[in-house]
């Protein structure tokens, strides 16, 4: 637990500071250029954050946030949802699709636009379809930072696809790591010190001794 709590506040500690940095920045963002039905794509702290604009200076985005947890006080709740609170949203995988300014969903970055539309194998939807398929989904969901993202989100309402580009190269490079011949070894190298510092030679420890790295091996 205590490397997780670790983690948290080390992320949190990065977001601040980047969060003041922002405060600084002023980009204008001309709206004119947005239609309705958009994917607008954004970096924000460590990811990419996406949304679909509805037009009139209006976002629909999926975003974690803890706040609505800790109170019921919805003025509060509708402010701009700054980075610590969506770090600790993540790590309670509380979120909800709703509809900021344009300016309070870029939080000081430049947007791209449609540029999900040069990876994405499927032709997008009609725009007015893209736009309700956001509005319906508005309100609290269940978040989770692999499975259900912001990504997810608008790759559902543009493309009819609930999938994560970001989420995929995560999983490859993690797949990369542990799934390899140096991690096989190191295991074994591990299993087989535990079994030795136990002074065990009984089936449930010689079994997930050489079961957990002929695994990795097999699938490197």
């Amino acid at each position: 637990m205590f490397p997780l709590q670790f983690l948290s506040l080390f992320n949190i500690a990065v977001a601040t500071v980047f969060e003041e940095k922002k405060k600084k920045q002023v980009v204008q963002h001309d709206t004119s250029i947005y239609k309705r039905g958009d994917l607008l794509e954004v970096p924000r702290t460590l990811f990419t954050h996406f949304g679909i604009y509805l037009g009139n200076n209006r976002v629909a985005h999926l975003i974690p946030d803890i706040l609505p947890v800790l109170t019921t006080d919805q003025k509060a709740i509708e402010k701009m949802v700054n980075n610590n609170r969506l770090i600790l949203g993540v790590i309670a995988k509380k979120a909800s699709v709703r509809v900021d300014s344009v300016e309070d969903f870029a939080y000081g970055s430049e947007i791209l636009v449609n540029h999900m539309d040069k990876v994405c194998s499927r032709p997008p939807f009609a725009s007015e379809e893209v736009a309700r398929r956001a509005e319906k989904l508005m309100g609290s969901v269940a978040y989770s930072l692999l499975w259900y993202n912001c990504e997810h989100y608008v790759m559902y309402c543009r493309y009819g696809t609930s999938m994560s580009f970001q989420t995929y190269q995560f999983c490859k490079a993690v797949r990369k790591i542990v799934c390899s011949k140096t991690s096989s070894l190191l295991s074994l190298l591990l299993c087989l010190s535990i079994m030795f510092y136990l002074q065990s030679v009984s089936i449930f420890v010689i079994l997930p001794t050489f079961f957990i790295p002929s695994t990795i091996w097999m699938a490197s």
